[in-house]
Order: C-alpha cells, then structure tokens, then sequence
C-alpha cells in the first residue's frame, strides 16, 4: 500500500489545487478552503484564549497559554481548566455540529435557508427535552434520550407531511416552519403548567445557553455525536452526486432517496447531541454553511469549513453575549438577533436571484 502522497494541478479555470492521494482515494482540494481553514482554526485559537481569559478574574493571554500546557499558579488553573475551559470547548464543539447539520440539511433541499432550527427539529429537540424533564427525570442521560427521540419524531412528521410527490426544498421548509410554530407552542403551554422553578431552569435552557456546562455531559453528547461526524463524513461523496441530479446520481450508482434520509438521520442526531447541552441555539447552523462557503469560493458545502465557521460563530456570540453587552445574556439570544439579520438579507438575495 501506498503512502499519501500530494501534488499541485492547475484547473482550466484558473485555480490551483491539492490533490491527495491515499491508496486508492483522492481529494481534490482547493488552496483556497485550506487556507481559509487554517485560518478558521487559528482564529478559533485566538477567540479561545481570549474567552478563557476574560472574565471577573483576568487572565493574561501569555497566561491562559502556560496554564493550557501545565503550567500557571493554582488560581489560574482553577479559573481556566476548572471553571471557563468547559464554556469554551462547548462553544466550539457545539457550534461545529450545528454547522455539520446545517450543511447537511441544505446540501439534501439544495436551499441555503434550509436548517434544523428553521425546520423545527431544534423546537422537536427541546419539546423531548420538556417532556422527560417533567414526566420521567431529570438525569442526563434520560434528558438526552428525551432530545433524540423529539428530533427524530419532529423529522419523521415533517417528513411525512412532505414527501408526497416527492421531498422538495421549498416543501420541507415551509411544513417545517410551520411545525416549528406548532412546538414552539407546545414548549411555551409545558412551561406555564410547570412548577414555577422547573420552569425557570427549562425557559433560560430553552433560549439557547451556555451557562453552567459541566464536562460530563459535554464529554457525553460528544462521545455520542461522534460516530454521526464520521458517517456525514462518509457520506460526502454520495451527496456530492446528489448534486449532478437525481438522475445523474441514479446512473452512477447512488440510491438519492437512502443518502437524503441517512444524509437527514445524522442531521438530526448531531442537532439533538448539540441541543442536551446548550438548547435550542438558533441560526447557527443556518448562518455557517453559507458564510464559510462564500469565504472559500467553493461550489459545494464544505462540512469541515461549515463546522469550523460554526464554531467560530458560537465562541464570538458567547464572548459578545458575556462580555461586551451591558448584562450577561444567553448566547441564544445574540444567536437569534444576528441570525435574523442574516435570514433577512438571505431572502433578499434569493428574491433579487428568481427576479
């Protein structure tokens, strides 16, 4: 067997690329997205530090940096490892599997407004959430079930009440808009039956928050998202043939209707592992895709750049959320705010591009 092995091409059209080689499979990838990716995770780097840092106890950046590998006073190790360093990867891990799904969901319509928030399955998520915490428990693990089996249910009705003649982006989108209203009303009727404590803990929960992750349910839901990240990874050349047509895809090989649905089933697993520790975060997955595929020039979505922009999305929101704002708010509420921005200014967009 062959070691990998690169080697630079010039295209037709004018940009150079990588293409790598490891037995049998190749990779072209485009200088471009690769640098946009270094500089994605030095960027994350940076903003890391800098939360880590920030905060009622400074802490120098030099500092932050000793301590990550070892080093540091006590105070300092405890301020950074034990009580910030948990917010942190959250943040970024987090945001990455909502950019994954993100750029799942608007690979399979071919719709840059199609996202799990937008479609309801974040809602779908929460309402598991809502109705474990109030009839089962309150355990992570039970929690964690109940977010799953919301997703998955919120997906199977959108489904069905889609897919006659045929899953269309459009048709997705707007069943799912509307069974998102349908949950959202849901969640806002659980909570005023509650009691008034229960109620608190679910409603700053369900706004989409990072305060309060521990590791261990953090260490969990990843542990869980895991094997998902690795099956959306393989799936990326069968949704890459998707993108030639159906008809095309059919010819070659590829079964469109089975990669829509497990293409689909992983979008969903990752926004429910994502939704157990930081709820409902909204407009990051729909916001990610787009903004790293417009930074990187690329014709498809790219799924690492989407998770890397998804990061990067969630740290700066929480950075704003803790520490620019007047008061300390959720970050789902700087996620909202923003995203609606951008939901705005994507329809104007695809308005002026049907004119």
């Amino acid at each position: 067997m062959t070691g990998p092995s690169t080697t630079i091409r010039s295209t037709p059209v004018g940009y150079r690329r990588v293409l790598l080689r490891i037995g049998p499979v190749r990779m072209p990838l485009r200088l471009r997205s690769i640098f946009v990716g270094i500089a994605a995770v030095v960027a994350l780097c940076v903003l890391g530090v800098i939360a880590l840092g920030l905060g009622t106890y400074p802490v120098a950046p030099q500092d932050v940096v000793r301590t990550l590998f070892g080093g540091g006073d006590a105070m300092d190790r405890t301020v950074v490892i034990d009580w910030r360093l948990a917010r942190a990867v959250a943040a970024i891990t987090i945001g990455a599997l909502l950019g994954i799904a993100g750029a799942l969901f608007q690979t399979v319509t071919r719709n840059p407004l199609a996202s799990p928030d937008i479609l309801g399955l974040s809602n779908g998520a929460f309402t598991g959430m809502l109705l474990t915490l109030v009839f089962v428990s309150s355990g992570w693990p039970q929690l964690t079930a109940g977010a799953l089996v919301g997703g998955l249910a919120t997906a199977l009705v959108i489904w069905l009440l889609a897919a006659r003649g045929g899953v269309q982006g459009f048709r997705l989108i707007v069943v799912g808009i509307g069974v998102s209203a349908i949950l959202a009303s849901l969640n806002t009727w659980m909570l005023l039956q509650i009691e008034l404590e229960t109620a608190m803990f679910a409603s700053a929960w369900g706004t989409g928050s990072l305060n309060g992750v521990t590791a261990g349910p953090l260490l969990g839901a990843l542990l869980c998202a895991l094997p998902f990240v690795v099956a959306a990874i393989v799936l990326v050349p069968s949704l890459r043939q998707l993108g030639l047509g159906d008809d095309m895809a059919a010819a070659s090989g590829a079964r469109p209707t089975v990669i829509r649905t497990l293409a689909l089933l992983v979008g969903v697993v990752l926004v429910a592992a994502a939704t157990t520790v930081a709820g409902p975060v909204a407009f990051v997955s729909l916001a990610a895709p787009q903004i790293a595929r417009l930074v990187a020039r690329t014709p498809q979505l790219s799924l690492v750049l989407s998770a890397l922009f998804g990061g990067l999305l969630l740290l700066g929101a929480d950075l704003v959320a803790q520490h620019v704002l007047p008061t300390p708010l959720p970050v789902g509420v700087v996620t909202v705010s923003v995203g609606g921005a951008y939901l705005v200014l994507m329809i104007i967009l695809e308005i002026r591009r049907r004119a």
